[in-house]
């Protein structure tokens, strides 16, 4: 992934965080509920025998393809790690990361220093489509 990103420097001349280029998406996707039925936690022995869904793994894999990154960021525990890299690779999932005990329960307000786009996943995989939408922002004109 390093070869996919860019130098940046900030107005002293500093080196700061690099970001890749407009071309590369970084996809973060959720496991339980979003590429196969939501399993528990609690229920670690379905981790197992889960199917997964093949409209996801086509779309996953064919951004994969296109030279995107894809981490998988689950609310999985780390003890649960291994069984999760297996059923991954035994339905052919292609991937460059996994995270592991993402916070639990949802309602997710990601703040960061880099570009965030997020899509909220509802029962089917298709191409994504661009819409406009309203988003919550920090008021920097409160500065002034």
């Amino acid at each position: 992934m390093s070869d996919k990103l860019k130098e940046l420097f900030d107005k002293n001349g500093n080196t700061i965080s690099p970001q890749l280029g407009d071309d590369v998406k970084n996809y973060l996707i959720d496991i339980d509920g979003t590429i196969t039925e939501d399993v528990p936690n609690e229920e670690p022995e379905r981790m197992v025998t889960c199917e997964p869904w093949l409209d996801a793994k086509e779309i996953i894999n064919n951004w994969y393809n296109e030279g995107h990154i894809i981490t998988f960021f689950t609310s999985r525990t780390e003890d649960t790690r291994e069984v999760t890299l297996a059923w991954l690779n035994k339905h052919g999932f292609k991937y460059q990361g996994l995270l592991m005990n993402k916070p639990r329960g949802g309602n997710y307000h990601w703040i960061d220093n880099h570009i965030v786009r997020a899509t909220r996943f509802k029962t089917k995989w298709t191409p994504l489509v661009k819409k406009s939408s309203m988003i919550e922002v920090f008021d920097n004109d409160l500065e002034k």
